[in-house]
C-alpha cells in the first residue's frame, strides 16, 4: 500500500488472481477474522476526527509489517463509529498483489493497484479519484521494499495532491510472530493484547517547496515512529 511515484512507462495491466490465488484470499481473510475475535484490544486516538462525527476523509498511514491488522483496525473502529465511511488501499500490480487485492475486497476495501515501481501514473489517478468519492485511503509509506521505517516521499506528494490529512497509525501486539522478511512482517497469535494508536494528523499543503515537504517528510516519519513499540 505504498503511495506510488509515477514512474514513465506506458499503462500496465494489473495480474489478476488464479483459483489458487483466490482460495489463499479465503484462507487469509477467514484466519485473520477469526484470530482479530480473540485479540484484546485497546484504543489510543490522539486525532478527534472519529469520536466527534468528522466526516472527511483522510489518508491513514500504516507501517507496511503491520498490514496483518490494517483492515480489521479500519473496521472494528472507523466504521464501528462511522458506518458509512469506505477505504481504499493501494496493493501491487503484481501476481501476489492480485491475491491481496481479492483479500481486501472480502473486507469491502477498494483495491487500487500499483506502486512506486510498477503502475505508478494510473494508480496515483485512481487514488485521487477515489478520495474525489469520499474514500479514505490507506498506505505503507515504507513499501513495497523498504527500508523499514523509511517514510517514503510518495505519501506526501500524495496528500499534497488531494489536500487530505495524513492519521499515522500502528499498534502493539504483546504476542506475534514476526516473519524472516525485510520488514520483520508482524503476524497476531490468537489471544494477544493489540494496543493500537492513532497518531497527530499532519496536513501538507499544495503550495509547499520541495524544502518543506522533505521537513513535513521527516516530521511525519517521527511521528510514526512516536506511536511504534516493536
Amino acid at each position: 500500500m505504498s503511495a506510488p511515484r509515477p514512474p514513465a512507462s506506458g499503462p500496465i495491466i494489473p495480474h489478476r488472481a488464479k483459483w489458487h490465488g483466490l482460495l489463499a484470499a479465503r484462507l487469509i481473510w477467514l484466519v485473520s477474522s477469526s484470530v482479530a475475535t480473540t485479540l484484546r484490544w485497546r484504543w489510543y486516538d490522539q486525532t478527534n476526527l472519529f469520536e466527534n462525527g468528522g466526516k472527511q476523509p483522510v489518508i491513514f498511514c500504516l507501517w507496511h509489517n503491520r498490514l496483518a491488522l490494517s483492515l480489521i483496525l479500519f473496521r472494528r473502529y472507523v466504521q464501528a463509529r462511522q458506518p458509512q465511511r469506505t477505504l481504499a488501499a493501494l496493493v501491487s500490480a503484481s501476481r501476489d498483489g492480485g491475491m491481496l487485492a481479492r483479500v481486501l475486497e472480502l473486507f469491502a476495501v477498494v483495491p487500487v493497484r500499483g506502486s512506486s515501481s510498477r503502475r505508478g501514473p494510473q494508480a496515483l489517478r485512481e487514488l485521487v479519484s477515489a478520495a474525489d468519492k469520499g474514500c479514505d485511503l490507506a498506505i505503507t509509506p515504507d513499501g513495497p521494499r523498504g527500508p523499514c521505517y523509511v517514510v517514503q516521499e510518495g505519501i506526501i506528494s500524495l496528500a499534497a495532491l488531494t489536500g487530505m490529512t495524513i492519521v499515522p497509525a500502528s499498534f502493539h501486539l504483546s504476542c506475534k510472530w514476526r516473519l524472516k522478511t525485510w520488514d520483520r512482517f508482524q503476524v497476531p497469535l490468537p489471544f494477544a493484547r493489540c494496543e493500537v494508536q492513532l497518531g497527530q494528523p499532519l496536513r501538507i499543503p499544495r503550495e509547499a517547496t520541495d524544502a518543506e515537504r522533505e521537513q513535513l517528510r521527516l516530521e511525519l516519519e517521527t511521528r510514526m515512529k512516536a506511536i511504534t513499540i516493536d
